[in-house]
């Protein structure tokens, strides 16, 4: 599932708090700086909840709404679309640009020939 940058910190806000109102979302988002108004969230909610990533109840006159979709299946999907889109879906081209380009240091590039030979 493809997610916007606004809709990826809204999951994220939901995949911390479990379930949340509106109002809930956004004390969370503004933890991040992010101020945003209720009825942008709101929106950006009713869009997810199109797309099959949230649901709501009601309690009172508030929705609640909680997550759909974990935050594991979500990186999955969007690290596929990008390994699509930039790397022609080749997982070593990713590291390999990774590497390449800095990304590492010496002790993240030692974890991960560690990671790899356990694989192995």
């Amino acid at each position: 599932m493809k997610l916007d940058d606004l809709q990826l910190a809204v999951m994220k806000a939901l995949w911390k708090l479990g379930k949340a109102s509106v109002t809930q979302v956004r004390d969370e988002l503004q933890k991040d700086s992010r101020d945003l108004a209720i009825t942008t969230i709101g929106t950006v909610l009713s869009r997810l909840e199109k797309k099959g990533a949230v649901a709501h109840e009601s309690e009172g006159k508030q929705y609640i709404y909680k997550p759909l979709i974990t935050e594991s299946e979500t990186r999955k999907s969007m690290l596929g679309t990008l390994l699509e889109q930039f790397f022609g879906g080749s997982p070593k081209a990713l590291v390999n640009h990774l590497v390449s380009e800095g990304e590492f240091d010496k002790k993240e590039i030692d974890l991960l020939k560690k990671l790899l030979d356990e694989e192995q």
